[in-house]
């Protein structure tokens, strides 16, 4: 009895610890959030954002897709309109990269879709990396509502974040 439960206590630990980096949490409505669409900064950093449609989302959308992260300072890169209807983005089991500039920040602890549209959809993942910053992956495999900020805010509290 006593080698089982040190068994699952090593398995719960380790299963744990492989996710290090990663989302283990759903993702909720943010209803307070608003992006910061002015994003003045002293130095600009390059990100690469993986987004992996999942393949029971519908074979394609035409829904407007926006992009929000962050770190717990306050640092935070917008991006208004990440689809492009012309060029099938988003398609189901479909992955997209996406290059993109914007403020430099920490390590990543917020990331939130905002889709806009009647399509649906349903992103399997969003991964996030950059220089100088721990590569992170936000795990979503549900629906995004309609008109809504819906992500994960992974960011400690009393860090300084204006997130909520």
């Amino acid at each position: 009895m006593v080698k089982l439960l040190l068994f699952l206590l090593i398995f719960a630990t380790a299963t744990i610890f492989s996710h290090a980096g990663s989302s283990i949490i759903s993702p909720t409505e943010i209803k307070s959030f608003e992006p910061k669409t002015v994003q003045v900064a002293a130095k600009s950093c390059s990100y690469t954002v993986i987004i992996k449609t999942s393949c029971s989302s519908k074979s394609y959308t035409r829904d407007k897709i926006s992009l929000a992260f962050g770190d717990a300072y306050g640092n935070e890169v917008y991006i208004k309109r990440l689809d492009d209807p012309y060029s099938r983005t988003f398609e189901s089991c479909s992955t997209d990269t996406f290059q993109i500039s914007g403020p430099c920040t920490y390590d990543i602890c917020y990331q939130y879709l905002l889709r806009s549209g009647s399509d649906g959809w349903k992103p399997e993942s969003v991964k996030i990396y950059g220089q100088n910053i721990r590569t992170v992956t936000f795990f979503y495999n549900t629906f995004i509502p309609d008109g809504v900020w819906f992500g994960f805010n992974q960011c400690r509290r009393g860090s300084g974040s204006a997130v909520v």
